[in-house]
């Protein structure tokens, strides 16, 4: 996807879920949006960490060897969306020189490279990042149209919420950053 100078894009944004949102793809999530154009948006879920599955274990399943000083295992894999569950992204501080990258602002990239979870591996890797499987996609007009329904609440993204904030309060600390308490958002919000 091609961005548009004249195009409003909400990349580089969050999209927190109002309460009302009963889907339960999303379902109190927050979402990264890291391409928004007039052919749609593609986003990265960043709280909604898999159960069972650990980063260690995506590396072994893909052969790809461990630096026995750096541990990993604790790395949780995410939810990224509800298309392509199989696409491991990589979601990362900032744009490296990997592959396959998608700056979507001046301090994240997505990868989706192979290169990029070697560099994990071995502690040459980006800093801070989520590995996501699977990725939130709309066609063109469907997210302005959710948003105007008041399914969705936009922010400009805080790296710091995606990386540092314990994944349980990314929703209510993305709602914070907009200066609201997630008790008080009503459905009816945005509407006069």
């Amino acid at each position: 996807m091609q961005e548009t100078s004249d195009f409003p894009s909400l990349a580089n944004h969050f999209l927190v879920a109002m309460p009302k949102l009963q889907d339960p793809n999303f379902e109190k999530t927050v979402t990264l949006i890291c391409e928004h154009n007039k052919e749609g948006a593609i986003g990265i879920i960043i709280n909604r960490p898999m159960e069972t599955l650990k980063l260690s274990d995506i590396l072994s399943e893909l052969e790809i060897k461990k630096d026995r000083g750096r541990l990993i295992s604790d790395d949780h894999v995410y939810i990224g969306g509800p298309v392509h569950h199989q696409l491991g992204l990589v979601l990362h501080a900032g744009t490296g020189d990997w592959d396959s990258t998608l700056r979507i602002g001046p301090d994240l990239g997505l990868t989706s490279s192979r290169d990029v979870l070697e560099s994990m591996a071995t502690g040459d890797g980006p800093s801070r990042a989520l590995l996501s499987l699977g990725y939130a996609g709309w066609a063109p007009c469907q997210l302005e149209s959710e948003i105007h329904q008041n399914s969705w609440l936009t922010v400009k993204a805080d790296p710091e919420i995606i990386f540092s904030i314990p994944v349980d309060t990314r929703w209510q600390k993305a709602i914070e950053s907009m200066g609201l308490n997630p008790a008080r958002l009503s459905s009816q919000m945005g509407h006069a």
